[in-house]
């Protein structure tokens, strides 16, 4: 595949680039790596999510699990369902919320089950901040008896399921290095060599209260560089205040801290994506590249519990989606004699599975409020957990 930007595309950035260059002149020659990172993505018309370019799919840059299979979707019900059942006992409403629906196929995919299922549910509730997305999911859904809503903000008080498929890998990150026994930011700033780029340049010194106690007490080499997820931890704090009752279910690629801040993964997790292909460099093309940090999950869930969520399970895709019952589901839909439909299927299911693909990388958490769910009792869970 041909990765060259075209002349409109290349104009766009041009365009993005232009803002975050007067961003730094008007902060004094320098800004933080997340402020650059925020622009990137969601500068309204210009940024990654905020402008029309395809992005999911063969045209696009990257592929998500519901693109994958529908069977996904249906494994993550198997996980809702006994929720579902628990809040009707109660008389409570069961609201759904989906964080960054992308196409919309993880929404189809659950209410299909649902539906197949015989249960219903009050509203499926969709929060994206790209326009171009929520398009193609009105135009996915359509039609469909389910009440579907598109909402822009956290709801004051929810109560229900909360769902994020590759959400926190897209939160703006600050990028930290350790130089000479100490920890800096690692500010963003106009190339001196080409005034139409950026570069690194050194910033501020990082508190301590920031940097995590692994970190504090590790061996490492000068020039060691990470990352600290400070938004997605004040998202995680959003959505504790938000949901009143019910669950959250997150599924992204990461690692548990230890991994995280492995001492040979020196230059962090950053990473771009354009076009199916994987770019180093995050200035490459503002606006047409994707960019995403791997999540920390012990940060994510020691803030969770902090801001009065309870841990209910964190294990891989892999182990969760063979718990929850994707293999049973598969059987149920197609017969493995018929090659024509099982095969495809099946090759989908695959790339969730394999740890050379999906399978190990990407993680799941679930985290509950006032719902009286042990550890390792919901479908997905129950067999022996991940460390975090």
């Amino acid at each position: 595949m041909d990765i060259t930007p075209s002349t409109a595309e290349t104009l766009h950035s041009q365009l993005l680039a232009q803002k975050i260059q007067q961003e730094i002149i008007a902060n004094n020659g320098a800004i933080s790596f997340s402020k650059y990172m925020e622009m990137a993505l969601y500068t309204p018309g210009l940024g990654y999510y905020a402008a029309g370019r395809t992005k999911l799919g063969q045209q696009g840059d990257f592929t998500t699990a519901p693109e994958i299979s529908p069977l996904f979707g249906a494994t993550i019900t198997q996980t809702l369902l006994p929720v579902i059942e628990k809040l009707k006992t109660e008389g409570k409403p069961v609201n759904i919320l989906e964080f960054g629906a992308g196409s919309g196929a993880l929404a189809e995919s659950i209410l299909d089950t649902l539906k197949n299922e015989g249960v219903s549910i009050d509203s499926y509730n969709i929060l994206d901040l790209s326009a171009d997305l929520i398009e193609r999911q009105q135009v996915r859904l359509k039609g469909r008896t389910e009440n579907i809503c598109w909402i822009n903000q956290l709801p004051n008080k929810f109560t229900g399921i909360i769902l994020a498929n590759e959400v926190l890998d897209a939160m703006p990150i600050e990028l930290i290095t350790f130089i000479d026994g100490k920890w800096q930011y690692k500010d963003v700033c106009i190339n001196s060599n080409d005034p139409m780029s950026f570069s690194f340049c050194t910033g501020s010194e990082v508190p301590n209260e920031l940097i995590p106690q692994y970190l504090q007490s590790a061996s490492l080499l000068n020039g060691y560089t990470t990352e600290l997820h400070l938004q997605g931890q004040g998202w995680i704090k959003a959505l504790g205040q938000c949901l009143d009752q019910g669950i959250f279910l997150t599924l992204d690629y990461g690692f548990p801290e230890h991994e995280y801040y492995h001492s040979q993964r020196g230059q962090g997790t950053l990473i771009g994506h354009y076009r199916h292909h994987t770019i180093q460099d995050p200035f490459y093309f503002p606006g047409l590249c994707d960019l995403t940090a791997h999540v920390n999950w012990t940060a994510i869930t020691e803030t969770a519990i902090e801001h009065g969520f309870n841990f209910v399970g964190y294990t891989s895709q892999a182990s969760y989606l063979m718990d929850a019952g994707i293999g049973q589901l598969l059987l149920e839909i197609a017969n493995p004699t018929d090659a024509q439909t099982f095969m495809p299927l099946a090759n989908g299911i695959q790339k969730l599975l394999s740890e050379a693909e999906m399978g190990e990388l990407f993680k799941v958490l679930c985290l509950t409020k006032k719902m009286g769910i042990s550890e390792g009792e919901l479908p997905g869970f129950r067999s022996r957990p991940r460390p975090l």
